[in-house]
């Protein structure tokens, strides 16, 4: 085993950017103002970056009018249109505080999160799939203490916020964005937190700007790229790895859907000819496992990102041999640190490329600690990941309590991963502190298992997860999802294909088959609402 420290950082060749958001968006327009911004493909709506702008700057003089000062909190409650994104950039060039309500939030969640964070204004879209936006904000009003005005952006309330607008002074924009400052407060992401209500994480516009840049720096997106973008605007990985990404470098941003689909993502790559294309691992799944995917052309795909949750090895070989995706890259982080701590490079191997989250991201730190003592461990060893540098949050919002927590006194996030840290940098993920698995004294980390079987050529996704058994403390069960036409695979079945290639702690006890996992609108697995269903189901009582 090395002697090597599991501890890195990278200085980066190109400095960090010393703007704001509002000052770099202003910059690409000038640069590019008569190319392609951004393509709502539902709507077939377009912008050149000279529109985009008059549009952000007639929303912003209507949140003016409305009186919004710097650090006011406005919300967004919404799947992704091409409003949402206007309202990311109008909000960042007058300093108000964007707050993301996740779209699958209910009506207890949204006045939390409205009173949590004191938003004075929200926009919202009318209704999305079960959600009805307007019935939930009707019913709930008198209940959010700050919020003074709602704008439905698929209704005239757009129109006539920014008509109000034209009573402002057309400098006032400018004006206002001249007295604002890179480390200021300017977005609110709710995490999902396993117990407890969501913490508020608050980033910056040094936060978020230089993460979506260097992100994109490091899949070589540029002027003439096209990026498709199937995941949430609401959370990091849309409106910072992606919208800020490509506004940072003059790439087209466009929008096959509100939310993921599957055949629209691959319809758009191929009629917009989208050069790269995000997605969680779930959403690259349902992509290659669709019935129509080699009817699609996807020959302009070069690049990418997948991120979001553990990458199975399998999913990311299949990108780059039949989705043509040479340059796709792996990226791991948490909204804490906005988002991106890790990322493999466009020029590493193949190895490394499908089976790390690659090494430490430009002018960051990263390091692997024992999660009881807290020291360094070496490198192979596994232990909690950490990261210091300017992507870290400025603290979770109005809590400096849970911000104590998270942040130690030597600004290291603590971010609950278990990782590894191999001799050349490059770390894999082993699963989260409280995922790990204790059967019977052995610790089992699932990614290791789940790994395994998704060589099955029967399985098309598998989750591996712990439940208790009186016994040894905690058994596995795995989660499986055959592919179209497999008979179902049972215990029996996958015990005798582990036999004599995992350890036998390693074997899972339990197997269920399924449709669909419990996920989150982001795309993650709920493990938890998985280990509450399996021990339901299988009658199981924790030891003691």
């Amino acid at each position: 085993m090395s002697t090597l420290a599991a501890q890195d950082s990278d200085p980066g060749d190109t400095p960090l950017l010393e703007e704001t958001i509002g000052a770099n968006f202003e910059r690409t327009v000038a640069a590019h103002a008569d190319g392609e911004a951004l393509v709502e493909v539902a709507s077939g709506r377009r912008w050149t970056w000279a529109e985009l702008d008059a549009d952000v700057d007639a929303l912003a003089r209507g949140l003016l009018a409305h009186g919004i000062a710097t650090g006011d909190r406005v919300g967004i409650w919404a799947p992704n249109c091409a409003e949402w994104t206007v309202v990311q950039y109008a909000t960042a060039k007058i300093g108000a505080v964007l707050v993301n309500v996740n779209p699958a939030y209910r009506t207890h969640e949204f006045v939390y999160a409205a009173n949590q964070s004191g938003m004075r204004v929200l926009f919202a879209a009318s209704s999305f799939k079960t959600s009805d936006y307007a019935a939930m904000i009707a019913e709930t009003r008198d209940q959010c203490g700050a919020l003074e005005r709602v704008v439905l952006v698929d209704t005239d309330d757009w129109s006539a916020l920014a008509e109000e607008g034209t009573a402002v002074a057309a400098g006032a924009v400018a004006e206002r964005l001249a007295t604002l400052a890179p480390d200021d407060a300017i977005n609110i992401q709710y995490t999902s937190g396993t117990t407890g209500r969501p913490k508020g994480a608050t980033l910056s516009h040094r936060n978020i700007l230089n993460n979506g840049y260097f992100t994109t720096e490091l899949i070589n997106l540029g002027p003439d790229d096209r990026l498709c973008i199937p995941v949430p605007f609401y959370h990091c990985f849309g409106m910072v790895m992606a919208n800020l990404g490509c506004t940072s470098h003059g790439t087209t941003m466009v929008i096959p859907a509100p939310g993921f689909d599957a055949e629209a993502t691959l319809r758009t790559i191929a009629a917009e000819r989208c050069t790269g294309v995000y997605g969680v691992p779930t959403m690259f799944i349902a992509m290659q496992n669709h019935p129509t995917f080699a009817e699609h052309d996807l020959s302009s795909l070069r690049t990418g990102i997948m991120a979001g949750s553990v990458c199975p090895v399998e999913v990311m070989k299949r990108c780059i041999e039949d989705m043509g995706m040479a340059e796709v890259s792996i990226a791991f982080g948490m909204t804490e640190t906005s988002p991106v701590a890790c990322q493999t490079r466009s020029d590493d191997d193949l190895e490394r490329r499908t089976a790390s989250i690659g090494r430490v991201h430009p002018h960051l730190e990263i390091k692997i600690v024992d999660p009881v003592t807290g020291e360094t461990v070496e490198r192979g060893q596994a232990g909690e990941f950490c990261t210091r540098g300017y992507s870290v949050m400025l603290g979770y919002w109005d809590d400096p309590e849970k911000t104590a927590e998270a942040i130690d006194a030597d600004g290291w996030m603590h971010t609950g991963d278990l990782a590894e840290m191999r001799d050349d940098g490059y770390c894999n993920v082993v699963g989260r502190i409280k995922d790990m698995v204790i059967r019977g004294g052995e610790n089992v980390y699932p990614r290791e298992v789940e790994d395994f079987l998704y060589a099955h050529p029967d399985i098309e996704d598998v989750q591996v997860i712990g439940v208790p058994d009186p016994r040894y403390g905690e058994e596995l069960c795995a989660w499986i999802r055959m592919k179209a036409g497999a008979e179902p695979l049972d215990a029996a079945a996958v015990r005798a294909y582990c036999d004599g290639r995992l350890a036998h702690f390693k074997i899972p006890r339990y197997v269920r088959v399924v449709d669909e996992f419990p996920m989150t609108v982001t795309g993650k697995i709920r493990k938890v609402a998985m280990r509450e269903t399996s021990t339901a189901e299988l009658g199981l009582v924790a030891p003691g």
